[in-house]
């Protein structure tokens, strides 16, 4: 008899809730929740939460970091948040709160916790993003097939995936007549940052295309601290974040960008374009 039998055995004789209360077995019983998705990568998360998740959805996957170490994704209207879930092997740590069993674990999330990020968002958490989806079974059939001469091989069949990290948060910018310094609401979504007077405001600013950035970098000539600066062409943005450790991830996930719009570029046409990309 496999695992899958045995456990299924178990289960059909015991009352879920007592099986779920066991500590020995709960990353064997992690198994069975409907809303772990396994190795699902961080980005095949935001592609699934943004696509078809609304405000508040949210699933369980493995890190990539280290064995025991679990990823919570979340979706905060047009943003996806990830929160570390880590299993010492005897409970669950999720934020401030440690939970002795998977039993405990999952009560904690049918109460729909409200959750704040250190950007200062706050997620109510509604519903979680089932593993199995029912897919409806409906196919068009061929009618029409022919091919170009092209002259592309199977060697050109390289998969291309959009850039779906995403990160919001307040940033101090220097405005670009006025050298005044202003608080804003920021927001990167594919290869747009956009930023917004406040959280609230409906309409952004200004929307930065990134494919026409150059360089991400820290920047020490404006004289303040936690400052990093984008390089375009037509003008260098100088940013502030409050802590160095929110300046860090903003450049690593915007420097992570550019080499994506990179391969992009690259892959798209088979030649290096004329843009530089500077990661200092």
């Amino acid at each position: 008899m496999g695992r899958a039998e045995s456990l299924e055995g178990k289960m059909s004789t015991q009352d879920p809730s007592d099986l779920w209360s066991r500590s020995d077995g709960d990353v064997e019983l992690l198994q069975d929740l409907g809303w772990y998705h396994g190795n699902l990568t961080r980005h095949a998360a935001e592609a699934l939460l943004l696509s078809n998740g609304c405000d508040g959805s949210y699933l369980l996957r493995d890190s990539n970091e280290r064995i025991g170490l679990y990823s919570l994704s979340v979706r905060a209207k047009d943003s996806v948040k990830h929160f570390h879930v880590e299993y010492t092997g005897y409970s669950f740590k999720f934020g401030f709160n440690e939970f002795s069993s998977l039993k405990d674990f999952v009560k904690h999330f049918a109460n729909q916790p409200l959750i704040g990020s250190e950007t200062g968002t706050l997620i109510v958490l509604k519903h979680p993003y089932p593993k199995k989806v029912e897919e409806p079974s409906i196919y068009e059939s061929v009618r029409v097939h022919t091919a170009m001469q092209t002259g592309r091989s199977e060697n050109d069949l390289v998969p291309t995936a959009p850039s779906l990290g995403t990160k919001e948060g307040y940033l101090t910018k220097q405005g670009g007549l006025v050298k005044t310094w202003k608080t804003r609401w920021f927001t990167l979504h594919r290869n747009e940052l956009k930023y917004f007077k406040d959280q609230m405001s409906p309409e952004p600013i200004r929307i930065l295309d990134l494919t026409e950035c150059s360089a991400v970098q820290f920047d020490y000539s404006q004289e303040r601290v936690n400052c990093f600066c984008l390089v375009f062409p037509f003008r260098t943005f100088y940013l502030c974040a409050k802590t160095g450790v929110e300046a860090d991830e903003w450049i690593k996930i915007l420097r992570w960008k550019l080499s994506q719009i990179r391969k992009q570029l690259d892959q798209g046409d088979g030649t290096v374009r004329s843009r530089s990309f500077i990661f200092q």
